[in-house]
């Protein structure tokens, strides 16, 4: 009976943290260019009471074992990297990748980051920074003659100014890519981190290689189904509920053993 008050614990525990992970997940539902995250469970480590396919006699072998589990946790949790769905907006500043990729964006110490959030602003220079004010890498500055602001499906930015109609590029925006996207480490602010597990970033111009394209005055929702998270609250609650119950019967057992012996 004791073995199964801790089996039970282990699960409610899981279930705490699966909870936790659908709870950040609602409650980011509205935010621009985030991907949901899945709890991923694994059983613990077993009590092998009789080895599978032992000798139970000189002729003959068990067809099945006696192996006790001990109980369950996550181990890890993945990042979706779906695409959210695409929302026009009347701010030319706004862009969205429409495929693979990430914008790049630097740190202030120097070190890059990634993200999906295209929701770029301008700071007192005119360069094209993020809302938290880290700039667009690689760096590009608006002047304050400009007139249009445009941003190609490839990337390529260009403006034109007063008195003259022609367009003139200043500068092309690149993103950057990844074997494993699900391997960057979420550092929040809408960012990501290269690690070991993504592996190194392949960086390159929107709409070629496999590179999705760049779109303006558009942004990407978070990719969060309200409906699916909704049913994974009332199945995580239930195997709550569920384990809590065998540590009531357990205890119940308990109970009797010491009232009556």
């Amino acid at each position: 009976m004791l073995p199964a008050l801790w089996v039970s614990k282990t699960g409610l525990s899981a279930q705490d943290m699966n909870l936790t992970t659908i709870s950040n997940n609602l409650a980011n539902v509205s935010t621009t260019g985030f991907k949901r995250d899945r709890a991923e469970f694994q059983d613990l480590l077993y009590q092998v009471r009789r080895q599978p396919g032992g000798q139970s006699t000189q002729d003959s072998e068990l067809p099945s074992g006696l192996q006790l589990g001990t109980g369950v946790r996550i181990v890890g949790t993945q990042k979706n990297f779906t695409a959210g769905s695409l929302q026009t907006t009347d701010q030319p500043l706004d862009m969205a990748i429409n495929g693979r990729g990430f914008f790049q964006v630097l740190q202030p110490d120097g070190t890059v980051s990634y993200t999906r959030d295209g929701t770029f602003h301008l700071n007192s220079d005119g360069q094209i920074v993020t809302a938290s004010g880290m700039a667009l890498e690689p760096a590009i500055v608006v002047p304050n003659e400009a007139q249009t602001f445009t941003v190609g499906q490839d990337g390529t930015v260009s403006i034109t100014t007063a008195g003259n109609p022609a367009s003139q590029v200043i500068g092309n925006l690149q993103t950057a890519d990844f074997i494993n996207p699900a391997g960057l480490q979420a550092i929040g602010g809408n960012l990501f981190l290269e690690t070991a597990a993504s592996g190194a970033p392949q960086v390159g111009t929107p709409g070629l290689n496999g590179f999705g394209t760049t779109l303006q005055n558009t942004l990407e929702n978070s990719n969060v189904s309200t409906v699916e998270e909704l049913v994974n609250m009332i199945t995580t609650q239930r195997a709550y509920e569920m384990n809590s119950k065998v540590i009531s019967t357990a205890d119940q057992m308990l109970s009797f053993v010491t009232q009556n012996l």
